[in-house]
């Protein structure tokens, strides 16, 4: 196997994509241009050592790694990424990884640490047991849950699909709002239109909770531009808007990635909480999700109430730390 290393992601984003395509962990938190922005925003403190993987047939994975102070790591955090893993072409989980521990070893490395690892990730497979044969001590644990569910054809399946208490309330919380004189929701998607909205959007998601406005600290929120401005580039976003008396008191952010999509983070004004308009709001991204003709609805990482009252079921994401004994 041949390592060739990451210098600079800007340089490798046509192999960097074409290698993802064929990775079932495939996410828009693997793709070059995420982990490009990532970088820019956190990574100054971090050296990149990152490397793409080749065999006889090309290349096979991607290890998208960082080092700081003997710690290797996944680029990302638990902060900015619900999903993170190595890319790697099927059929070559154990060269792949071999090469990692042999590169690892060349590099010095105190531990290994990885975040938010899907349940379904050959990496929970391949990893432990072949670092373990080599002498190292692994721990994997439960890290968090991502709540999701499966689209159906239509919305009044969708609705159908309820528990009769939660099927119940949303309907009920429907006439409520649809009682209203004015009121209406809207989509923003086109780079222009959602950069006139992120203020909009940030604003109602620090209204909504102390801890998202806690959240929203100034380093974030310049990555959160950054990776917004550049993904609605691509054509990956969709903005949502609840509108009472023209005006907005509830915003989700939604990205679509091949057939799901994903619900990043969502805010309202808590004086029309009456109207339960921040649950009312993520129940039309679902709607309009069904609509596009998606296949997946994920509401990411953490087990807030709301997910499970619009049908949420839980995944797991797992941590992982390899170190010498």
């Amino acid at each position: 196997m041949e390592i060739t290393k990451i210098l600079n992601i800007k340089d490798t984003h046509e192999s960097w994509s074409k290698l993802l395509a064929y990775c079932p962990e495939d996410t828009i938190y693997l793709t070059p241009e995420w982990q490009e922005t990532w970088w820019s925003s956190f990574g100054h403190d971090k050296e990149m050592i990152g490397f793409h993987v080749k065999g006889g047939n090309g290349d096979i994975g991607i290890a998208s790694l960082s080092k700081q102070q003997g710690i290797i790591s996944l680029l990302g955090n638990s902060e900015t990424f619900d999903y993170n893993d190595f890319i790697i072409v099927p059929g070559y989980e154990r060269e792949f990884f071999d090469t990692l521990l042999d590169h690892l070893e060349s590099e010095d490395f105190n531990r290994l640490e990885l975040y938010s690892i899907r349940e379904s990730s050959p990496t929970l497979f391949y990893l432990p047991e072949l670092a373990r044969d080599r002498g190292y001590i692994v721990d994997i644990s439960e890290e968090d849950v991502v709540p999701g569910l499966e689209l159906p054809l239509d919305w009044e399946s969708y609705v159908a699909s309820l528990s009769r208490k939660d099927r119940h309330e949303l309907r009920r919380k429907f006439r409520r709002l649809e009682s209203l004189p004015s009121w209406r929701w809207y989509i923003v998607q086109d780079e222009s239109s959602v950069l006139s909205h992120v203020d909009e959007f940030l604003r109602l998601m620090r209204l909504s909770a102390v801890e998202k406005s806690e959240y929203m600290n100034a380093e974030r929120e310049t990555f959160f531009r950054k990776m917004t401005k550049i993904m609605a580039g691509l054509g990956l976003i969709k903005l949502f808007f609840l509108e009472i008396d023209d005006l907005n008191v509830a915003s989700s952010l939604c990205f679509d990635y091949g057939k799901s999509r994903l619900l990043y983070n969502s805010g309202y004004d808590p004086e029309s909480s009456y109207y339960s308009v921040g649950l009312l709001m993520n129940a039309l991204c679902i709607k309009d999700a069904i609509s596009s003709e998606l296949q997946y609805f994920d509401f990411l990482r953490g087990s807030e109430p709301y997910k499970y009252h619009l049908g949420g079921v839980n995944h797991n994401i797992f941590s992982m730390v390899v170190r010498s004994l």
